[in-house]
This record gives C-alpha cells, sequence and structure tokens, in this order.
C-alpha cells in the first residue's frame, strides 16, 4: 500500500512538474525573444528554400510538397528577399560571405532574364531566366514587380558599398541592373504610369496606376532613376488624381487619408501599408496629400478594430487574432483558394502577416497576435518557414502554405521595428532623397 502511494504520489509530481514546465516554456519567451524567433525562422523561406538555380524567391512553398512550382520565381517577392537577406546578414542568421554569395548569385542571374524596357515579368522561370506568363496578356514587363525588385536592390547596394572588394561588385551589379529599367516607356506617352507592358499584346492589359494601393512605391522609383526618371506631374496627375487620392471619411474615429480603390469605408487589404513601406520610411514623411504615418496607422488600426467588433461574427476573432490580407484562403466549398481578405471582403480568414507585418505601426496589437498564435495554435500554425500563410478557428482550416510576398513583409518589418535597418538604408540613398524631394516630399527625420 505505501509502494502504491509513493508511485501514485510521484506520479501527480511529475505531471505537476510538466506542467510548470509547459506553463515555464509558454511564458518565458519574452517579447523580444518571440519576435526573434518568428523572424528567423520566417527568414528560412528565403535561404532555406529559395529557388536552387537562381538563389532568388520562390512564388510558393508547400511543405506537403516540397516540389511543386520549384522553379518558378516571384519579382517582388524576391525584392523583399533581397532586403530580407540583409536583415539576415545583420542578425547573424547567415554570415557575411554566405550572404554576398548569395547575392551575388541573384546579380548575376538577373542580369540574364529576359527584360522588357529594362523591366522583369511577375514571374521568371529559375532554370532559364525566360518569362513565365502570369496571365495570357501578362508576359512581359510588370512595372510593379519590378519596382519592388528595384527597392531591395538599392537596398543591397547601401548595405554593401562601402566594403570588402567582393561586396562593393556585387553592389555596382545591382547598382546596374536598377539603373536599366525605362520608366519613362511605361508612362505609354501618358500622364500616368502603366503596369503592363506586353511584346505580345502591347499595352492591351491597359492598367494606369491610380492611387490608392500598393503602388505608391513604383512612383517613388520612377522619379528616382537618374537614368530614365519621370517628370513629377506623372506623379501628381496620375497616381495622386490631382488630389483626387485624398477622401474626409472616417473609420471608428480614424480618418481613412485616401481613397482606398475599391475598398472606402474601412480600408483596403494591409498589404497596401506594407510593400511600400518596407523601404520607405513613413515617419515624419509628408506630401500635399498626405502624412504617410497617419495614413499607415489608421488603415491597420481601422482593420484590426474591425476584427475586434466581429459583425460576422466568426469564431477566433479578437484583440489578438486579426489581420485581413490578402493571402491563402478558404473556399466555400473547403478547397485552398486566393483571396484579397478586408474588411469588406471578411472570409473568416485570418492571415499572419496581416498583423505581423503591421509591427511597426501597431506593436503591442501585433505582438498578442503572434503570441497568440505561437502559445496557443502553434501546432496548426506554425512551420518550417514561420507562420503558414492563413487560418481560420470558424472552420478549423489552415493553408499549410507560404507565399514569398507575406513571409517578405515579415522579416523586413520586424526588422526596421527592432531597428530600422532597412528603412535607414534605403531613405538615405542619394536617389532615393532627390526622387522624394523632386516629387515634393518631406522627410524630418531623414532632413528633407
Amino acid at each position: 500500500m505505501i509502494k502504491i502511494w509513493h508511485t501514485f504520489f510521484f506520479l501527480i509530481v511529475l505531471v505537476s512538474c510538466s506542467t510548470q514546465n509547459v506553463s515555464k516554456t509558454k511564458s518565458t519567451l519574452s517579447d523580444e525573444e518571440l519576435i526573434d524567433l518568428v523572424q528567423k525562422q520566417t527568414f528560412s523561406y528565403f535561404w532555406e528554400y529559395a529557388e536552387a538555380n537562381s538563389g532568388m524567391a520562390r512564388e510558393r512553398y508547400l511543405p506537403s510538397d516540397p516540389s511543386f512550382e520549384e522553379n518558378i520565381i516571384t519579382t517582388g517577392g524576391s525584392g523583399f528577399g533581397l532586403m530580407a537577406l540583409v536583415s539576415g546578414m545583420s542578425r547573424g542568421y547567415i554570415t557575411q560571405e554566405q550572404g554576398v554569395e548569395r547575392l551575388n548569385k541573384i546579380a548575376d542571374f538577373l542580369d540574364r532574364t529576359d527584360r522588357f524596357h529594362g523591366a522583369w515579368s511577375h514571374w521568371i522561370d529559375g532554370n532559364s531566366g525566360k518569362v513565365i506568363p502570369f496571365g495570357t496578356k501578362d508576359n512581359g514587363g510588370d512595372l510593379v514587380e519590378t519596382s519592388f525588385l528595384v527597392a531591395g536592390m538599392i537596398t543591397v547596394r547601401e548595405y554593401l558599398k562601402n566594403g570588402s572588394e567582393k561586396e562593393k561588385a556585387v553592389a555596382q551589379k545591382f547598382d546596374a541592373l536598377w539603373k536599366g529599367v525605362d520608366w519613362q516607356w511605361y508612362t505609354n506617352n501618358s500622364n500616368s504610369l502603366y503596369w503592363h507592358w506586353s511584346p505580345s499584346y502591347d499595352w492591351q492589359m491597359n492598367f494606369p496606376l491610380e492611387g490608392y494601393n500598393e503602388c505608391l512605391i513604383t512612383y517613388v522609383m520612377a522619379a528616382s532613376s537618374p537614368t530614365h526618371s519621370i517628370a513629377p506631374n506623372i506623379y501628381h496627375e496620375g497616381w495622386a488624381r490631382s488630389g483626387g487620392i485624398k477622401t474626409e471619411k472616417t473609420k471608428f474615429g480614424l480618418p481613412l487619408v485616401f481613397k482606398h480603390n475599391g475598398a472606402e469605408e474601412f480600408g483596403g487589404p494591409l498589404f497596401w501599408a506594407h510593400y511600400t513601406h518596407l523601404g520607405l520610411d513613413p515617419n515624419q514623411l509628408t506630401d500635399k496629400y498626405a502624412n504617410y504615418w497617419d495614413l499607415n496607422y489608421n488603415h491597420t488600426k481601422i482593420n484590426q478594430l474591425y476584427c475586434v467588433e466581429n459583425p460576422k461574427k466568426f469564431k477566433g476573432y479578437a484583440a489578438n487574432y486579426w489581420g485581413l490580407t490578402a493571402s491563402y484562403s478558404r473556399n466555400s466549398d473547403g478547397s485552398t483558394g486566393y483571396n484579397a481578405h478586408m474588411p469588406s471582403n471578411d472570409q473568416g480568414v485570418i492571415s499572419p502577416t496581416a498583423a505581423i507585418s503591421s509591427i511597426v505601426y501597431t506593436p503591442a496589437e501585433s505582438i498578442a497576435l503572434i503570441r497568440n498564435l505561437y502559445e496557443n495554435h502553434k501546432e496548426e500554425t506554425w512551420g518550417v518557414a514561420g507562420f503558414y500563410d492563413a487560418h481560420s478557428m470558424e472552420y478549423n482550416w489552415t493553408a499549410q502554405r507560404y507565399l514569398a510576398i507575406d513571409q517578405g513583409p515579415e522579416v523586413v518589418m520586424i526588422e526596421n521595428y527592432r531597428t530600422g535597418l532597412l528603412w535607414k538604408l534605403f531613405m538615405n540613398a542619394p536617389e532615393i532623397k532627390e526622387g522624394l524631394i523632386k516629387l515634393d516630399f518631406h522627410s524630418a527625420k531623414y532632413g528633407f
């Protein structure tokens, strides 16, 4: 009887200790440790799971089927990946030498790929360097994706330009590549930039870039080009619609500032607040149309407050479970698709990148989402390259897949939140300052 009691007592103690250890594990990660863990794990998308031949970012990665579309490169996602590589080198996730070798490989590959008046296509074949059509008529230059890519090039150049001879040589390669983009061509002799040009279909895609969406960086890069720069009126009349971009609308007491294309009540998907601002620092950045910090903070906070209000009563939505943006999604029949989630298109699906990449705007709210997913839903949401692309408590569903355009902003914005590194590199590039001044931007932070 004594033996039985001792055994029983031992088991109780063991269970108690195990429970304590679990709790301790959950609670011992500080906010800093937690976001470093997320940043490092997500960085692996651009290091461990890059396209093998080019070193660039794959469009997508499916852990359950690693060879799926393994040679489809995403141009824009690779631009985010360039910034991620700089972050990884600065943090020691990889060595400086490893990073420079990979960057050199990418530069050499891009020099051999199809280009269309200097612009790259949306998708590139990692084996041949040839365009992979994104759609029937989308088989040529994609100016928006190109702008994401060259913003990454500028960042890399600034990071390496004062380094070793090898580093300087790689910096010069990226400098030459970005200077080859003919932004003037993509005005199509109009007062706007155009998204697409095809050698087969000319301008038939007919997509002028008018604000507001994710494309502000395209005008910034076009104005900053030392070789094929656009005139300021292209920005003011095209993107800003001669002031028509502005709105007086508010939501939850917060001004939207700009008319979000097709989403004027609540604002668009949150990637609109991310892609442009991976390099373009919104802190103290203004022009005659907006204070860009207010624009992006309000957009993010409206998205979060909508999820807290949860008018559709989806399971789980809360202050620590929020974030609507474009990502993989659950179709009505339960299959996996893609959708531009936003308050006006709420499918009950949360995209972790939405809140995580907003950490520069809403750190407390973003960390709350990270902690909730990692501590309470790790089994279903956490994988080899960070958090999976989309999750729904409502449907007990997870897209156990990754997209470069979602993982990249997480790494970059976490770095900007921690050190501002990518912002500093991009904003201090001489031609970027000149381009912003040309468009009548002002930044008290960077002295113009």
